[in-house]
């Protein structure tokens, strides 16, 4: 976030490790430490304070206040709708929706304010919508929920502040999501999903993640914060990715593996914690023969 601020922009430092970052930052204002002042540029308002992220999150959530979806109509009267849109029983519309022809949703979903959703859409029943772009022709099944809040937490003065998540979530043309998945919209980036990307049910993709074209996540996947995933990226289910880590295309991940660090290009990784697929292979077979030996042994 620091070197993406600009003048007109409010940020923190917490983390001394992002001090250079601080140095360079363009940004008009920074919650900061007294300790780390120094490091701020000039023209870059130092707001001191003990607690720099909790601080930032109480004002970002004051000056970023989302629309919130209101009114005693259930489709709002500037919800824009091309021909050909069926919307089933109990839909509800908000305020600024844009909804594209042969789109076709169901039984008691809620499209929160401001989304967009491209043509020839496939929305099930049951799903929640908000802070969302949607291309044409994407299939999300019962249940689902994009854009609600990433999991974020600052400690402050009087215990923990939630942070406030400000992205979006980007879902492009022919993405297909399972039931009962979770997106959730990034806290300063946007969480986006490539074009043809196959998501299966139950999968979690955290804030700030950027998953690549035509991948496959199977059931149970859990993808955490600001994982960037390259193309064509297989996931077995009940994989798991630690946060801040880069898979690479055409990369596959075991069934159940733990990821805790890069995947290179084309690789295939398993195990917990994930490792090259042949070494993890030859280690558990290691290790099941140490095991055999010793009940032989007794």
């Amino acid at each position: 976030m620091l070197h993406q601020a600009r003048a007109d922009t409010v940020t923190f430092v917490s983390d001394r490790r992002y001090l250079a970052e601080a140095r360079e930052t363009e940004a008009g204002a920074c919650f900061v430490r007294a300790v780390d002042v120094g490091a701020l540029p000039a023209g870059c308002a130092a707001l001191v304070t003990e607690h720099p992220q909790a601080a930032y999150a109480l004002a970002a959530g004051r000056l970023h206040r989302p629309r919130q979806a209101g009114g005693d109509k259930a489709i709002s009267p500037d919800a824009r709708l091309e021909p050909g849109v069926l919307l089933g029983p109990g839909v509800v519309v908000g305020a600024g929706v844009q909804i594209g022809r042969g789109t076709r949703i169901g039984a008691n979903t809620v499209i929160g304010p401001g989304v967009a959703i491209g043509r020839d859409c496939e929305i099930s029943v049951n799903v929640t919508i908000g802070f969302a772009l949607i291309g044409d022709r994407v299939r999300i099944l019962a249940g689902t929920v994009i854009g609600e809040p990433g999991f974020g937490t600052a400690v402050g003065p009087h215990g923990l502040v939630d942070l406030p998540q400000l992205g979006r979530v980007i879902l492009q043309d022919g993405v297909s999501i399972g039931a009962n998945a979770c997106v959730d919209r990034g806290a300063f980036d946007d969480t986006s999903i490539g074009e043809n990307t196959k998501i299966d049910n139950q999968v979690q993709i955290a804030h700030n993640v950027r998953v690549g074209r035509n991948c496959v996540m199977a059931a149970h996947t859990g993808i955490s914060g600001s994982v960037v995933i390259g193309d064509g990226v297989q996931f077995g289910g009940r994989a798991g990715v630690a946060d801040h880590v880069t898979i690479g295309d055409r990369a596959r991940v075991g069934a159940a593996a733990g990821v805790m660090k890069d995947i290179p290009a084309g690789e295939t990784w398993g195990g917990m914690p994930a490792r090259p697929i042949r070494r993890w292979m030859r280690e558990t077979a290691w290790l099941a023969r140490m095991a055999n030996r010793k009940e032989s042994d007794e």
